[in-house]
């Protein structure tokens, strides 16, 4: 089947926003996941049904057996980045025959390694470059583009940054 913005259910999309403007309480949820310790650098992660596995480079004590956190993390922005860029080209009779989006951040390990106080461990930039194809103007395209950055609840949380408190306890 060809690739189109049309596949996504904005019917479905739409009664879920008209369910949640009549009842807020409807949009306020949690997302859970579990994740497991598989012995190395190496964890699996349950999200509903959905199995994820992540590992280190060799360089950085794993077997890179699969991606690095940090490049999930690249990915859950660019994945639901996408999300909104289609679903918002769809709501607006934009469609697209193909999406691309490279995703790339810096990292200074001396802050991973503890090796300098003053350099944080984590991203210090995140760049992404979105590539369509598409009859839509360049125009409608950037338009598009800055209303899925907008409305990405991936993007803002990692902007604007969110509390995130832990604990433990002995199993």
């Amino acid at each position: 089947m060809a690739k189109s913005c049309f596949q996504v259910n904005i019917g479905a999309f739409d009664q879920f926003i008209k369910d949640v403007n009549n009842d807020p309480e409807k949009g306020k949820v949690t997302f859970k996941t579990t994740t497991e310790w598989q012995g190395g650098a190496v964890s699996k992660t349950t999200a509903r049904d959905f199995v994820l596995h992540t590992d280190e480079p060799a360089s950085l004590g794993g077997t890179d057996s699969a991606a690095d956190p940090v490049e999930l993390l690249l990915a859950s922005i660019a994945t639901c980045f996408s999300i909104g860029f289609v679903t918002q080209a769809a709501k607006r009779g934009i469609d697209f025959s193909d999406v691309i989006i490279e995703t790339e951040g810096d990292l200074d390990l001396r802050g991973y390694f503890g090796l300098d106080k003053s350099i944080r461990p984590g991203y210090t930039n995140i760049r992404y470059k979105v590539k369509v194809k598409s009859d839509a103007s360049i125009e409608q395209l950037e338009e598009l583009r800055q209303l899925a950055h907008e409305l990405s609840p991936m993007i803002e949380t990692v902007v604007d940054g969110v509390d995130i408190t832990g604990s433990v306890e002995k199993i």
